[in-house]
């Protein structure tokens, strides 16, 4: 039977999550503010401010999961952004008996030196993190007074179709790699870290939405094996039959003075620990309890290669080795 699902969200992952739920033969409902974007099939639009309850509770009448897959790009706009839209959700949830099922990032757990496992204790210790991390416990305590059913699936950096420059620090420089560039990343491009495909993500919430078993707790998406930034650039670029390019990491320093007078690059500083040292998920629990296994990797670049340049994806129509499976 067809159920009524409404993703809020229309960035990468939920666009995937919402095509995820067409696949799974559900009813699905995508919100953003604008309530426009490209035609799914299957899927029909709305437009609503994800901040008014009222709205959002309306929207999720009937509804069996909301999904929070709102991301917004800009970190400085985190501290008043999120607050009433994380509650404007808890509201939806307890009027309308909608599972809340959030997509979220690894913030939350702050500066680790271990792989990490859903075990792991929050213990943020900046200011996006410490508010991702509260977004959660609010949700869990709500979870287990019986006011609402939630649960929460946390993914590493983004790859994958329709990742934008914005939501992805591999997509941010791959169409300056593709076009043989030197690039410069964040951190050290030689140390491991992790990197989600947007389809696993969303196949991670649309599993523990159909698991009762698995709520009221946190999840990892299936997440490949880490590489190091210099290794994931250099594998996008031989997905598109393009020569890897030079790796560097920014200058030491740079993000302290830029961010004297650019406000976004002081924001970054909060996540460049990220970058410094290994930055490991651990998706193991996922992967044995709900059988998910993410993206082979080649594939996971090809997907990041034609987006990064659409003239790879026009060719890809015809014959390429970049041809991939659908989203």
């Amino acid at each position: 039977m067809s159920e009524l699902h409404v993703v809020v969200g229309a960035g990468p992952v939920g666009r995937a999550t919402a095509l995820e739920l067409v696949k799974a033969g559900h009813e699905v409902l995508l919100v953003s503010r604008s309530g426009s974007g490209p035609d799914l099939a299957g899927v029909r639009r709305e437009a609503a401010d994800a901040a008014d309850a009222d709205r959002l509770a309306d929207l999720a009448d009937g509804a069996v999961a909301i999904y929070n897959c709102v991301n917004p790009a800009d970190y400085t706009v985190w501290p008043t952004f999120w607050p009433p839209v994380a509650e404007a959700f808890l509201v939806a949830a307890e009027r309308t008996g909608a599972l809340l099922v959030t997509a979220s990032c690894l913030y939350g757990y702050g500066p680790v030196d271990v792989p990490m496992v859903e075990s792991l204790p929050d213990a943020a210790t900046t200011k996006k993190a410490r508010i991702r991390a509260g977004m959660w416990a609010e949700a869990k305590a709500r979870h287990e007074a019986g006011r609402i059913r939630a649960v929460e699936v946390r993914g590493s950096d983004y790859m994958g179709p329709g990742v934008t420059v914005e939501a992805g620090h591999v997509a941010r420089v791959a169409p300056a790699a593709l076009a043989g560039k030197t690039v410069r990343v964040m951190g050290r491009p030689d140390v491991p870290h992790s990197f989600t495909d947007v389809r696993d993500m969303a196949r991670a919430l649309v599993a523990v939405a159909g698991a009762p078993q698995t709520w009221g707790r946190v999840w990892h998406a299936p997440t490949n094996a880490p590489v190091t930034q210099a290794q994931a650039v250099a594998d996008v670029c031989r997905a598109a039959g393009r020569a890897p390019v030079k790796v560097k990491g920014f200058p030491r320093g740079t993000l302290a003075l830029s961010g004297l007078v650019v406000p976004i690059m002081r924001e970054l500083r909060e996540t460049e620990y990220q970058f410094q040292r290994p930055y490991v998920l651990d998706s193991s629990a996922i992967e044995r309890e709900l059988g998910l296994t993410p993206t082979p990797w080649d594939e996971v670049c090809r997907a990041t290669a034609l987006n990064a340049d659409p003239a790879l994806a026009q060719a890809a129509t015809v014959s390429s080795p970049l041809r991939t499976r659908s989203a």
